[in-house]
């Protein structure tokens, strides 16, 4: 067991932060479409050039040059557009600064396994914990060449990451380079540019405490009526007082439609906003509000695991759950939630969401308050650095959910009340495999690695070890002292004690002198015939002819 790292402590994962909901704009008119897009047109030209303005201050970014932005913002839109437009900007540049940080990250750690393995001589095995050499000569030579590429690009980002300097594209990059690739995309050149320019729009408001229905700029009242406060350039297009336009289309948020009603009704601040979708010619609205943490909604570790736990193994097409006890035995028969990660991101997004729902449902149906699961993070794992020629390897962890399934699984497990219980996941699967998977199995039940790793998150979670209890010794196997192989933590009584006496054979196969009809030869007599001839008993054999 030597070389193990600490494994980290099981705790109850908090929960969203947030809510975000989406509904459509139903029955617009061409008018209403028309304000849409020219005052998405117009903030968005606005957000392009203030991004450019706050990519080029850098490090130097203060809280004058923010004012000196909004100042600048101000007269060509308004004092409130101008803030949703420089806090966009910021939180953009953040964003970039991040994700910069992280690759760079990334690229030291791929110098870092690449200068190591070629100092190792060709054809040397690794051991357990470190590569070895690469295979062949022309595999040495091609990764040197990879080493100078990753060498100069660390030293690039780390030279932009020292200025202050970030790439970021508005719109999104992919849209942008699909712009060289429109065959292999199957898409026009007029429709690009019609999804690219309905991306780089800017139609979002922040929500605002105290002010009517939670909103100034983008308003939606109970009655789902949505308004929009027009900028400067664009006040000929009011058809309402203070320079607003009020849209015919109405707004309808059917999931948490009551929480929002809740929310706007006391005037407590919603940020909005509106998105065009070229492929299906619809306008859609999001709504979002910050939720408080209160120590109320934080459960203890032992209250969510009163009553056992789900345990659940992420795999890259399903999901292998299994309840356990409060013991840490496992309860009934595992369950598999399948889904289709191929396609549109929309698709694989409602396949994690579909699987997670039937998650939730059955443990709601089971009583159990808590589910666990692994704290999964693949970011070091997915380098083809490290794994060198697995790549079907590498597919494979990159295609598994992690980050969407834990953002999903928080934020639909806390809306039911179901704590989720985040566990280390060193050797779940391999532990899990060793101790569990032969045991579980029978004649009607095919236990799988998946399952039995299920078993070992939720027994870690509990905090019982992964591995059964040793057995007695085969003499200390029978009645007379008891099956001690229970599962059962030190402090429950009876733990060590032996199984209840149960009245009457234990076996179907009843020994000579035993059972209830010890003594009646008659019961004993299979044939019958000594019901007809009545009572006899056999002599013994005679000892001489």
């Amino acid at each position: 067991m030597g070389g193990l790292r600490d494994v980290v402590e099981p705790f109850v994962a908090s929960g969203p932060a947030g809510v975000a909901i989406r509904t459509r704009i139903k029955q617009l008119t061409p008018e209403d479409e028309k304000v849409l897009r020219l005052v998405g047109a117009h903030l968005g030209a606005l957000a392009s050039k203030d991004l450019r303005a706050r990519c080029a201050d850098g490090l130097e970014h203060s809280t004058d040059t923010w004012a000196a932005r909004k100042r600048v913002l101000t007269p060509v839109a308004s004092s409130r557009w101008a803030g949703a437009i420089t806090k966009a900007s910021h939180d953009q540049w953040a964003l970039a600064r991040r994700g910069q940080l992280a690759h760079i990250h990334s690229l030291e750690a791929g110098v870092a396994t690449i200068t190591d393995r070629l100092a190792h001589p060709v054809g040397q095995k690794g051991s357990k914990n470190t590569p070895g050499g690469y295979r062949s000569r022309q595999e040495w030579f091609a990764k040197s060449r990879r080493l100078h590429l990753l060498e100069d690009r660390l030293q690039r980002e780390r030279s932009d990451r020292q200025a202050g300097s970030v790439h970021v594209v508005r719109g999104g990059k992919q849209l942008a380079r699909t712009r060289h690739h429109l065959e292999a995309a199957q898409l026009t050149e007029a429709t690009w540019r019609e999804r690219w320019e309905c991306e780089r729009w800017f139609l979002q408001a922040d929500g605002e405490s105290g002010k009517r229905y939670g909103n100034e700029t983008l308003r939606v009242t109970p009655e789902g009526r949505l308004s929009i406060k027009l900028p400067a350039p664009l006040k000929d297009l009011a058809n309402a007082p203070h320079g607003r336009n009020v849209l015919t289309g109405t707004v309808r948020f059917t999931h948490r439609g009551t929480e929002w009603a809740d929310r706007i009704e006391v005037n407590r601040a919603v940020a909005y906003r509106i998105h065009y979708d070229p492929a299906r010619t619809r306008w859609y609205v999001t709504a979002a509000w910050q939720t408080q943490l209160t120590p109320a909604r934080i459960i203890p570790l032992d209250a969510a695991l009163a009553d056992g736990v789900i345990a659940v193994d992420t795999n890259a097409d399903h999901l292998a759950a299994w309840r356990l006890d409060v013991h840490g035995n496992p309860v009934g028969n595992p369950r598999h939630f399948f889904y289709d990660l191929s396609g549109t991101a929309g698709h694989r997004d409602a396949q994690v969401r579909h699987a997670l729902t039937r998650l939730l449902h059955w443990a709601k149906a089971c009583g159990v308050a808590a589910i666990a699961v692994e704290d999964l993070d693949f970011t070091a794992e997915k380098t083809r650095e490290k794994h060198g020629r697995r790549k079907r390897f590498r597919q494979l962890i990159s295609g598994m959910p992690t980050g969407r399934l834990r953002t999903r699984l928080s934020s639909m497990a806390d809306a039911i009340g179901i704590a989720v219980i985040a566990v280390d996941p060193a050797y779940t699967s391999k532990w899990g495999a060793q101790h569990w998977q032969k045991p579980l199995t029978s004649k009607n039940r095919t236990t799988t690695r998946h399952d039995a790793a299920a078993v070992a998150i939720g027994r870690r979670a509990q905090g019982h070890r992964i591995r059964r209890r040793t057995a007695p010794p085969p003499q200390h196997r029978s009645d007379a002292v008891g099956h001690r192989t229970v599962q059962a933590p030190p402090g429950v009584p009876g733990r060590e004690g032996p199984r209840p006496r149960i009245p009457g054979p234990r076996t179907r196969s009843v020994g000579a002198g035993c059972g209830a009809n010890a003594g009646n030869q008659n019961a004993q007599h299979r044939s019958g015939r000594s019901a007809e001839h009545g009572s006899w008993q056999q002599d013994s054999l005679p000892l001489s002819p």
